[in-house]
């Protein structure tokens, strides 16, 4: 029997994934919680499997509870379940923060494949964050180094903060942004970030502890 933990902060996809184990004869639900955190005091050394949303309850990362999971228990498989494309989380994950990621509404893999092949050992991560559709392109054509600044600005540093980070000028982070606006069709600097964070592509608000 593979003793499994769900975690997922919305009802209805709880349900969904509940349902979708319990038909399942090789699957026992331990527990079905909304709060990664939580999800961390109830997994034990008997535990096998730990579905895994990003974010959860409260904002708590399941990044974070999932790399603690594999910390204390590093047989116990934990697989990511996120709709959120921000490409740091999928960095994250591949580093050490899970055995597997499965995108909700990118996926192209069945998530019992997914569950299957990890169970067996295998790590299961896309190349790359899928692209979502912005105001007049796919944030596909942003380089991945100007999403990087993005985020910085976005998590209040100046241009100048942000320079030094990046080995580039003051001017040359002026540049990214602005070119940033252009790709993506926007009329303003203000636009942009409000539909990276809409789009989910810049996620910032998770909680670690």
């Amino acid at each position: 029997m593979i003793h499994v933990i769900v975690v997922e902060d919305d009802p209805f996809t709880q349900n969904y994934f509940v349902k979708l184990l319990s038909d399942d004869s090789r699957m026992q639900l331990t527990a079905a919680v909304r709060d990664a955190f939580e999800a961390e005091k109830l997994c034990t050394k008997d535990t096998d499997l730990v579905l895994m949303d990003v974010q959860t309850l409260h904002r708590h990362s399941g990044l974070a509870a999932g790399k603690r999971i594999k910390e204390k228990y590093p047989r116990t498989k934990v697989i990511i379940m996120t709709s959120l494309v921000d490409p740091d989380i999928l960095l994250s994950a591949r580093k050490g923060c899970a055995d597997s990621l499965w995108y909700k509404d990118h996926g192209q893999k069945d998530i019992l494949e997914i569950i299957e092949k990890t169970l067996a050992g295998e790590h299961i991560f896309p190349d790359e964050a899928p692209p979502v559709e912005l105001e007049g392109a796919f944030s596909d054509v942003f380089s991945p180094g100007q999403i990087e600044i993005l985020r910085c600005y976005i998590r209040g540093m100046s241009y100048a903060e942000i320079g030094r980070k990046f080995n580039i000028s003051k001017d040359g982070v002026n540049w990214h942004m602005r070119e940033m606006v252009r790709r993506g069709g926007f009329d303003s600097k203000e636009e942009l970030i409000a539909m990276a964070i809409d789009s989910k592509l810049i996620v910032t608000t998770l909680k670690e502890e």
